[in-house]
């Protein structure tokens, strides 16, 4: 059974904002000759990096809501050039929305059992995942979905 990781992603406003973010640092790596693929560096490795690569995904925070997901390639643990250890988190470019969910700040990364992750907002059903983001962050912070 896969496991998931959850993290803040600072700076982002919306998944729109993560999806461009993501798009100019694909262009970024693609002109300096480097594989496009998105990496994310953190500080500390997982340790369960078999259950995570077995269909795991990075759940984004956005704006303090569990907002979207992104399914985990790869981890890489690496040595910077300080001599500390990192890791790059490897993970495909498609962002997934899901269900809005409040979530508090907190550092670093979190395991996220697949029991507790939010659905992806295409299993919803309706009209939810044609909603503007906006609108789901508000009524999801009012307990209205």
């Amino acid at each position: 059974m896969p496991l998931h990781l959850l993290k803040l992603c600072v700076g982002a406003e919306s998944i729109s904002d993560l999806e461009n973010w993501i798009t100019e640092r694909q262009a970024q790596r693609r002109a300096r000759g480097e594989p496009a693929e998105q990496l994310h560096t953190t500080r500390m490795v997982p340790k369960k990096v078999e259950e995570i690569l077995d269909g795991g995904s990075l759940y984004w925070v956005i704006k303090g809501q569990i907002s979207a997901r992104q399914r985990l390639t790869d981890i890489r643990p690496f040595t910077d050039g300080e001599g500390i250890g990192r890791c790059h988190l490897v993970m495909e470019p498609i962002v997934v929305p899901v269900e809005p969910r409040p979530f508090r700040p907190f550092q670093g990364w979190r395991y996220l059992q697949v029991k507790d992750a939010p659905r992806d907002l295409s299993e919803h059903g309706g009209d939810l995942g044609e909603m503007p983001e906006e609108l789901r962050r508000e009524l999801a912070g009012l307990g209205l979905l």
